[in-house]
């Protein structure tokens, strides 16, 4: 699949990434001469990043190419996403240049934050191709995209677009109706404008306003939201009664919401000051970095419940395909996260052993002691494991592994974990031994026929291969 991406700025390269990662094609149009630049620069940071979400690889990465050509960057592409700046005179002249050149069955997506897609396809002559996809920066990272449709746009275009954003791990949220700035924009400016009348009026700096965000209700919404978290508020009689309860303080003067103070330029100084004290003493690309660290270590923490975004990304985990092999199964095939590494950058001791029992649970659905079997009531518990690490791993490294069954009779199953990095040299082995258990009683017992006659296939497979070095072996042992 091919997308173009006319407009490589901040979003536009965001795009990129996104469909590039995803194992798209890319083509971009971009009359900067500094875009390439940019855009590797943003790449940089998102080859490091998005892979870190997922315990599986991503797919191989497109093809990615620089066109000073409209007609040539859009031609075959299934997807066209303009973000060239915020003025409805550029979109419309870049727009009625790509729907000359657009394929029959394409959609064209902008990004545009502000303008409502009828004054978008206000004088088109294909209409019913463009829809707004609003996203938000890192659009890499971030899986939160506002499909905004008009009367015009055509109930199939509107169900594409949902599905090849779902397809590169995005969160389409459909807006029932158009309006300017669409939802989240919305929102967000209330705060905005908020924002400056505390700095203002002298109550609060920029740093001030941004700890009350980040160590506050900031963390609630990242998993809840706003009206879910009221709901909380509102303890056991719910929403009900914490609208009444908090619902008169709307008559109260705390908002200046109609208001805003003029942008002097001793107001814009300050908080261009106040900023730069904040933050001046990292460039644009370690500011990003870190934001980028922090949204993969909250974003993996939401994963483990499914709450918000981390629901998104296992939906979009779930689909990508495990990687083969002709000897032995690959049980993982990942990147190694920058959240399993230390300070040398180097993969932490934990952490080889949270790969092998990633490696266990895979091995298990295999052979079809998945959650169904689980929730009748059987399981397999690890009893013993043994890691040797042979050599080191490194943050963005190709961590597969392969597992081989030593025995696999009655209540046992004894495996050996492979650690491979790009190279297949084995870093780590682990050896773990794991028992059949009666959930209910909580004592051992025999697994089910089909996991039983399922692991004794992959034991008999086996059985020819070597022993590998050090199984049954204690610390210290040659």
């Amino acid at each position: 699949m091919k997308a173009c991406i006319v407009g490589g700025g901040v979003i536009g390269g965001g795009w990129v990434a996104r469909f590039l990662l995803n194992g798209w094609d890319v083509a971009v149009f971009d009359p900067d001469p500094e875009a390439e630049r940019k855009i590797s620069e943003v790449l940089a940071n998102a080859r490091r990043s998005l892979p870190s979400l997922y315990d599986r690889m991503m797919p191989a990465e497109g093809k990615l190419s620089f066109h000073s050509d409209l007609a040539e960057a859009v031609s075959g592409a299934a997807w066209v996403q303009e973000s060239v700046p915020e003025r409805l005179d550029l979109k419309n002249k870049v727009h009625a240049g790509i729907l000359e050149h657009l394929d029959a069955e394409a959609i064209l997506g902008s990004s545009t934050s502000g303008f409502k897609p009828s004054e978008l396809q206000d004088g088109m002559d294909k209409p019913e191709h463009i829809i707004v996809t609003h996203p938000f920066n890192p659009v890499y990272l971030l899986p939160l995209v506002e499909v905004v449709p008009s009367a015009k746009t055509p109930e199939a275009i509107k169900s594409k677009a949902q599905s090849i954003l779902t397809s590169i791990g995005m969160k389409p949220l459909l807006v029932r109706k158009e309006i300017d700035a669409h939802i989240a924009d919305r929102l967000l400016e209330a705060v905005w404008r908020e924002g400056l009348w505390l700095i203002n009026d002298g109550i609060a700096s920029t740093e001030e306003i941004d700890d009350s965000i980040r160590y506050g209700f900031g963390l609630r919404w990242a998993q809840m939201g706003l009206f879910e978290t009221y709901r909380i508020a509102g303890g056991e009689a719910g929403m009900k009664h914490f609208i009444g309860q908090f619902g008169p303080a709307l008559a109260w003067p705390w908002t200046k919401l109609m208001d805003v103070p003029e942008l002097t330029d001793e107001l814009v100084d300050q908080i261009a000051g106040q900023s730069d004290a904040q933050s001046g003493h990292m460039s644009i690309r370690e500011l990003e970095r870190l934001r980028d660290d922090n949204l993969v270590g909250m974003m993996r923490a939401l994963k483990k419940s499914g709450s918000g975004a981390g629901g998104t990304i296992n939906e979009h985990e779930a689909a990508m395909k495990l990687a083969t092999a002709d000897d032995l199964p690959i049980t993982v095939c990942r990147k190694v996260p920058q959240s399993w590494t230390d300070y040398n950058g180097h993969m932490n001791e934990t952490h080889y052993l949270e790969a092998g029992s990633q490696a266990t649970d895979q091995f298990m659905i295999m052979i079809g002691a998945d959650e169904d079997y689980i929730a009748s009531g059987n399981s397999y518990f690890t009893v013993e494991t043994q890691i040797r690490y042979l050599d080191e791993m490194k943050e963005g490294d190709d961590l597969t592994i392969k597992t081989q069954v030593l025995s696999g009779e009655g209540k046992k199953m004894h495996l050996y974990h492979f650690l491979q990095n790009a190279a297949g040299d084995t870093v780590c082995g682990v050896e773990t031994l794991l028992l059949h258990v009666d959930l209910n009683t909580r004592k051992t017992c025999q697994p089910g026929e089909e996991i039983s006659a399922k692991l004794a296939e992959y034991a008999s497979a086996h059985a020819s291969l070597p022993t590998p070095h050090g199984v049954g072996k204690s610390i210290g042992q040659r």
